[in-house]
Parts: C-alpha cells; sequence; structure tokens
C-alpha cells in the first residue's frame, strides 16, 4: 500500500515539474502590458511593455474590419514601441492593434497562435493630441488694439512633398482658444476665432497683456476638444510721461506741495541769513569799541 501511495506522489511530482518545465520553456510568452497610443500632431506611437527577456514582440494593426497588417520594423523586434504614423494614412478611419509575444528570430514553437494585447481603438482625427502653438503679438499704432498672429502647428505628415499642418488637415474645424489678462491681474477673459489672426479690441491704451492660445476642434468629443496650451507671452509696457500716467490733480497738488516747500526753504534761508548778517555787524561793533586808540 505504502508503496502505491508512494509512486503516485511520485507521478504527480513528475507531471508537476514538468508542467512547470514547459511553462517556463521556449513556447511561454508574457503577454504585453500597458498597451496604449501615444499621438501628438498625428506622430501616432504604439507603447507597451516589459522589456522582453528570451522572447519578441510583433505589431499586428489594421482598420477595424480590415486585414490585419505588420510594419517590418515592428516584426519580432525586442523594442517596446512602435511608429505606426506613416500607416495609419486615412485619419478619420478608426484602427485597432495588437501587441503579439513571439519567440526569437529563427526559434521555433509548436503554440499555434501566440498570447496578445489588444490596444483600445483609435481614430487619428478624433483621438492625437494636438501640441501648443507658437504666437506673435502686434500693437496698433493707436494702443488700444492687439492682433495674435498664430502658426499652425505641423505635423509629420507629407503632401505634394510638403509638411501639413493641423489646418491643412482640420479645415474649417479648426479654432483657436485665447485667454489673457492684464499684466498683473488675476481676472481674465477668453474669446474663441475661426483664423489664425486674432484682433483683440477695447484694450486699455499702454496697459500689457498676457496671452496663452491653444487649438479648439469642436467635432471632438468632449475631453479631446482642447489641444495644448501655449506658454503666457505678454506685450511690452508703454512707457508713459507722468501727465499720462497720474490725474491732472494728483499732479497739480504734488506741484503744489513742492512750491510751497521751496518757498518754506528760501524763507528760512532768508531769515537765516538775515540773522547772521546781524550778529556779524554786532561782533564786529564790539571788537571796534574794545580795540585801543
Amino acid at each position: 500500500m505504502m508503496d502505491v501511495r508512494t509512486s503516485v506522489h511520485f507521478g504527480v511530482s513528475i507531471l508537476s515539474v514538468l508542467f512547470t518545465i514547459g511553462a517556463s520553456g521556449e513556447d511561454y510568452f508574457p503577454e504585453a502590458q500597458n498597451v496604449k497610443w501615444v499621438s501628438n500632431n498625428f506622430k501616432t506611437i504604439l507603447t507597451w511593455g516589459p522589456e522582453p527577456t528570451n522572447y519578441t514582440y510583433t505589431v499586428e494593426f489594421s482598420k477595424v474590419g480590415k486585414d490585419r497588417q505588420r510594419n517590418p520594423y515592428c516584426i519580432q523586434s525586442s523594442g517596446t514601441e512602435c511608429d505606426l504614423t506613416n500607416e495609419l494614412r486615412n485619419l478619420e478611419d478608426t484602427y485597432s492593434a495588437d501587441v503579439l509575444s513571439e519567440p526569437l528570430p529563427g526559434v521555433n514553437s509548436d503554440l499555434v497562435e501566440f498570447p496578445y494585447t489588444r490596444a483600445e481603438r483609435f481614430c487619428p482625427y478624433k483621438d492625437t493630441q494636438i501640441g501648443a502653438p507658437s504666437f506673435n503679438i502686434k500693437q496698433s499704432e493707436d494702443k488700444t488694439k492687439m492682433t495674435l498672429h498664430i502658426q499652425d502647428p505641423l505635423t509629420p505628415l507629407y503632401k505634394d512633398d510638403q509638411l501639413l499642418t493641423i489646418r491643412d488637415i482640420f479645415k474649417k474645424d479648426l479654432k483657436y482658444s485665447v485667454v489673457y489678462n492684464k499684466a498683473g491681474s488675476t481676472g481674465r477673459k477668453e474669446t474663441m476665432s475661426d483664423l489664425r489672426d486674432v484682433e483683440l479690441t477695447n484694450l486699455d491704451k499702454g496697459e500689457s497683456y498676457c496671452f496663452m492660445v491653444a487649438a479648439y476642434i469642436p467635432s471632438r468629443s468632449a475631453e479631446k476638444r482642447l489641444g495644448d496650451w501655449s506658454k503666457p507671452k505678454c506685450s511690452p509696457r508703454e512707457s508713459k510721461t507722468i501727465f499720462e500716467e497720474f490725474p491732472f490733480g494728483v499732479i497739480a497738488g504734488a506741484m503744489g506741495i513742492m512750491l510751497a516747500m521751496l518757498i518754506i526753504l528760501i524763507t528760512l534761508t532768508v531769515v537765516c541769513c538775515k540773522r547772521f548778517c546781524c550778529k556779524k555787524k554786532n561782533v564786529d561793533k564790539e571788537n571796534l569799541q574794545l580795540s585801543p586808540v
């Protein structure tokens, strides 16, 4: 009886060891983790982890419902990202992508289907993040109007050997949101423009204003409509004369005070001089009387 139990225990142990070896052998490939799209201004990269050891990753992608394709640079690779910018040319289509865990090149496997992890569906037109635009400030001659000249961000996409801007892609769907405030003030105003040149009027003459700009795509879902905000940029403060800086009453009052102080100073000076002269005369007379004949 003891021999039977011993044999059964031994057999179970052997099976466990074989299962462990099989699970950790060449046919065991961990699935990719944290597979996600990283896209800015239509430069689109699929990323994942961890870095592979003794296995590789292969990326397959397709338009939803179409045949799957492979990027030749992302087949049995040890990397953890794949640039699919040039593969996703139809920007308004929706794409899916899988990251497969496969053996090293030249290594055979008995697996019919390799482990894979699927990314969320991605549409470049709706999902790429729009970066912060750059802009310049021009002030009108009468100092009451400013115009922001916004530069449409470039994309890595070409057409007829020319780099496309986000306006080339979004066209009339692109707007710009502008927030601004007087320098040193916390109160902000906001305006929306369909154009690259944004004109702001009814500004306080000679004051410095600070601006921030972001792209705005109204056709997108609420959380993806607004692009990245630019860094604040402020207009120069105009140098004012004293008559422009202060009201006439303040200037007149200050001049009156200065004039009064000047009069008091002159009066004191005259009185002191008279006293000094009188004292000197008295001393001279006393010296004259005391001098010998």
